[in-house]
């Protein structure tokens, strides 16, 4: 087959799912244009950022959302459990938090009737839809494997019981890029747990004149629900079958290996600035997302743009630079940004407009 005949039509596209998902994709794709206005009426600009939130919630991913104090990174993840009709949980994260103080604990209760003593589990705050891990880095290691953990397996295990988290379950935690003093820092393997690291910028000049208006004076945001817990489990579930051709895999997988040193599709500058590439887990993320993004602009198949688009959050934080490239001030989000200049995909595909 020519790399041309691997590209999808539209029409093809539209073939290759039943009736019920192409109805589930329109729904999805008026309610995501109602989820951004709901959510523009208490967070002001950071589209990229909520796209790539609610990506995350779609691929039934967590995200680590990266930024300074005061961007409205809580507001932004309890607003969006108000919209999606979610039960919400924020967690502080404190040096002295232990695993029991978020999974639960057994207490003893003593049945007055009987006399008779008892164990019973009383649930901690990750018994929630949406998690705010609030400052992650600022626990110690044993309480953030026990997130990590419940990240994982969506299920706590306290004795000899195991106890399943309710579905859909996200964790959304935040950290502070400025101050590290006193903090534990994530690990790269734990990291990679996270489906995307979110950067949260600045807001423009004209933003903030509007955010000003907004928190200075009266006005009080009246949200609307617009999609519930059980819609959003039937749309993961059709995320998963949103059609592909072979040629966006393929992008997604050289992009994942351009970032691995010292191999042959590692571009000549990957060797001298990075230290350790990304694992088969990001070109698997880097699908899922594409998928996710295509249908929440309403359109029936991923594209390589949608793998461009997403190949950012899913690839900084698994891009590990090497000693000269910090010494440089050479991060990896400019080590991503050149590869994405340099690999191109195998079958360039016009820019495709929402049905």
């Amino acid at each position: 087959m020519s790399p041309e005949a691997e590209a999808l039509t539209p029409d093809e596209a539209l073939a290759a799912i039943d009736g019920e998902d192409i109805r589930m994709v329109k729904a999805l794709s008026a309610a995501y244009d109602k989820m951004t206005r709901q959510i523009s009426r208490v967070i002001v600009g950071q589209k990229r950022v909520i796209e790539q939130v609610l990506v995350a919630v779609f691929c039934r991913g967590h995200g680590l959302l990266v930024g300074v104090p005061g961007l409205a990174k809580t507001l932004l993840v309890s607003t969006i459990a108000r919209v999606l009709h979610l039960s919400f949980k924020r967690i502080q994260f404190t040096p002295d938090l232990m695993p029991s103080d978020i999974t639960g604990t057994d207490v003893l209760e003593e049945d007055r009737t009987t006399g008779r003593r008892v164990f019973r589990f009383v649930r901690g705050p990750l018994f929630a839809n949406m998690i705010l891990a609030d400052e992650i880095n600022r626990t110690p290691p044993k309480t953030q494997a026990a997130l990590l953990e419940a990240m994982q397996e969506r299920m706590v295990t306290v004795g000899e019981e195991d106890y399943r988290l309710p579905d859909p379950f996200f964790v959304l935690a935040t950290q502070n890029p400025i101050e590290q003093e006193g903090t534990y820092p994530l690990p790269e393997a734990q990291l990679d747990r996270f489906m995307f690291m979110v950067t949260v910028d600045y807001p423009s000049a004209d933003e903030e004149i509007e955010i000003m208006k907004m928190v200075a004076g009266s006005y009080e945001a009246e949200l609307e629900i617009a999609l519930t817990g059980e819609e959003i489990v039937k749309l993961q579930q059709i995320v998963r079958r949103v059609p592909a051709a072979e040629h966006v895999f393929q992008y997604a997988r050289d992009l994942a290996r351009a970032t691995r040193p010292h191999t042959p599709e590692a571009p000549g500058f990957v060797n001298e600035l990075v230290q350790w590439g990304a694992g088969p887990r990001a070109s698997i993320y880097m699908m899922l997302a594409a998928k996710a993004r295509a249908i929440l602009h309403g359109r029936y198949h991923a594209t390589t743009e949608d793998v461009r688009e997403m190949a950012l959050p899913v690839l900084r934080h698994r891009v590990i630079t090497t000693f000269n490239a910090e010494a440089a001030g050479i991060k990896a989000d400019q080590v991503v940004e050149r590869l994405l200049a340099e690999v191109r995909p195998r079958v360039e595909e016009p820019v495709a407009a929402a049905r």
